[in-house]
């Protein structure tokens, strides 16, 4: 199977930025969970249809056996893709044949606040580590380090403390070194 090169992973560009915008618009944010291995096809659908949406992608290195190397940019979601929809084109996403469901974010503002963050940190290309299960912690925010700012859980683990940033509405999230960072009660 051929490795492809990196697409867009968000659109429009500046999506996340905007987001406190979004509510005035009349947007909603949602959930698509895609059928499987369709969350790409999805994306290359919503930029053709216009439609706003962030699919976290990292890179994963590999070699072949005879040695040769291949880069893979993956969902850091498997199954998931979030979308920035008007009311009206929710249907349009539907419609796509790449959607099992769409499903209501309750708190879009929160969830637009957590894409931020997970878009920020796929961005500086930190090594990632995708946590599925969410432990319990202590919620920390960041005050120096190159995460200044950042917040989330600590999570305890044989090679040193790590940062939990999660995906609340998913109850999934990824984790990033601590090293370097001084950290606050928040």
């Amino acid at each position: 199977m051929p490795v492809l090169a990196r697409e867009p992973d968000l659109f429009p560009e500046d999506l996340l930025e905007q987001f406190d915008a979004f509510p005035e618009a009349g947007r909603v944010w949602q959930v698509a969970h895609t059928l499987p291995r369709r969350e790409k096809e999805l994306a290359r659908r919503l930029i053709r249809r216009e439609i706003p949406f962030y699919l976290p992608l990292c890179e994963q290195r590999s070699r072949t056996p005879a040695g040769r190397r291949l880069t893979a940019w993956l969902p850091l979601f498997p199954g998931y893709l979030f979308v920035n929809a008007a009311e009206d084109q929710c249907t349009e996403v539907l419609e796509t044949g790449c959607v099992a469901r769409l499903l209501d974010a309750p708190d879009g503002r929160q969830l637009a606040f957590d894409l931020l963050q997970i878009h920020r940190l796929t961005e500086s290309g930190a090594a990632l580590v995708r946590e599925p299960e969410l432990q319990p912690g202590t919620p920390v925010r960041v005050t120096s380090g190159p995460f200044l700012g950042f917040e989330g859980r600590v999570v305890k683990r044989q090679s040193g403390d790590r940062l939990l940033i999660l995906i609340n509405y998913l109850q999934q999230g990824i984790s990033i070194s601590l090293e370097g960072c001084d950290i606050e009660r928040t």
